[in-house]
């Protein structure tokens, strides 16, 4: 007999970004709606409260946690941050 976890958790990989400071901010959370409201205006202390405000400019969805966590990898390595510049920022 198998056991099955059924699991409507999704987990997210986002891309913040502050307009003011030109700077990007890549996480990964399974509420990311949530998340960002806590590095907009929660949080009390790290790195996001220095370049407030932020606004989402990409998110992806990932039914596990690896595969999201992975893919904050990628996108926090130079090719990653160079293709989020390329792709999702807001026209200037």
């Amino acid at each position: 007999m198998k056991t099955y976890i059924c699991s409507d958790k999704m987990y997210s990989t986002y891309v913040l970004y502050s307009k003011s400071h030109d700077r990007l901010y890549i996480g990964f959370s399974s509420d990311y709606l949530r998340r960002f409201e806590w590095h907009n205006s929660l949080s009390k202390k790290g790195f996001t409260i220095n370049y407030r405000p932020w606004v989402i400019i990409h998110v992806e969805h990932f039914d596990t946690k690896p595969e999201a966590m992975h893919r904050e990898k990628q996108l926090k390595s130079g090719q990653g941050r160079a293709w989020i510049r390329e792709n999702c920022l807001p026209s200037k």
